[in-house]
């Protein structure tokens, strides 16, 4: 047994774990039972199902201290190109944020050639009913939700925070969003160097694909962030995108981190950098204002 199993188990005469674990178990659907780790800061509930299909999926991370209640939530889409990935992709983040007073989902979601565009974006917007239904039993706030992700994933958080069909398919107004914070996100230009591209996003749905096509002044506020030297998705989407949403008078943060590549703002989430990390101070200030 693991030290972390032991003190698991160690916990769980205290009444305040025992509530926990009983809130996440019933949390679960599908008969998919999930289970908790621990860390220094927060608390995991693993593989809870929020639909019927093997990656439909996620994981919560709920701040270790159970005393407050109505704490920000935050659904993170990780990146993979439409087509790999795991939600155990998320962890440093998660914990991060979690360690904030944050409670963090992140769910898996269908990707390529399981679903196209615009099918992979059920998913998602199945995951933010889910969290809104169940953030209490976490210590979230319903009403204080945000969409983040990266790359791929922050494509999918802005479109469902700019066109409104996705979410009001499962119930909600993406005007109920308290925000959306993309890293490193596509929201201008598909990324042509990918073969797989062309199937991914069928000529036939193209138009509709990016979140630049649907500003329309009704978004929620935005912090959009971004490396000046990716070289895997040209940075200037977070500056049109920016600029588009300004032009319709949205409330629109733009952070450029100099030297920083595509996965080096995901890294500085990581244990061993997050303490000096201005891209989490960017988002939990983001977070804290909204």
């Amino acid at each position: 047994m693991t030290a972390g199993k032991k003190r698991l188990h160690g916990d769980m005469h205290f009444p305040a774990r025992r509530k926990f674990i009983t809130l996440a178990l019933a949390a679960c659907v599908g008969g998919v039972v999930a289970a908790r780790a621990l860390d220094h800061d927060s608390e995991r509930v693993d593989g809870v199902a929020y639909g019927k299909l093997p990656r439909e999926r996620l994981d919560v991370y709920a701040p270790k201290s159970r005393n407050r209640a109505n704490l920000p939530v935050v659904v993170y889409f990780y990146g993979g190109g439409w087509q790999s990935g795991h939600r155990s992709d998320s962890r440093d983040i998660a914990e991060a944020l979690a360690a904030h007073g944050i409670v963090t989902v992140a769910p898996d979601y269908r990707i390529y050639p399981e679903a196209v565009f615009p099918d992979f974006l059920d998913d998602p917007a199945a995951a933010v009913r889910w969290t809104r239904d169940h953030a209490r039993e976490f210590g979230g706030d319903p009403q204080r939700i945000f969409l983040m992700g990266h790359s791929s994933g922050a494509h999918m958080a802005a479109m469902l925070a700019t066109d409104p069909r996705y979410l009001a398919a499962k119930g909600i107004a993406n005007t109920s969003l308290s925000g959306m914070i993309g890293l490193a996100g596509p929201y201008a230009a598909i990324p042509t160097s990918d073969p797989h591209m062309d199937e991914i996003f069928p000529a036939a749905s193209r138009a509709a694909a990016l979140p630049i096509a649907f500003v329309s002044g009704d978004e929620p506020p935005m912090l959009l962030a971004a490396g000046t030297a990716d070289t895997d998705v040209d940075p200037r989407n977070s500056d049109r995108f920016a600029e588009a949403l300004r032009a319709h008078h949205d409330t629109v943060v733009l952070k450029k981190y100099p030297g920083y590549g595509h996965d080096t703002i995901v890294k500085s989430f990581s244990a061993a950098r997050r303490k000096d990390s201005p891209v989490l101070a960017d988002v939990t200030a983001f977070i804290a204002a909204h």
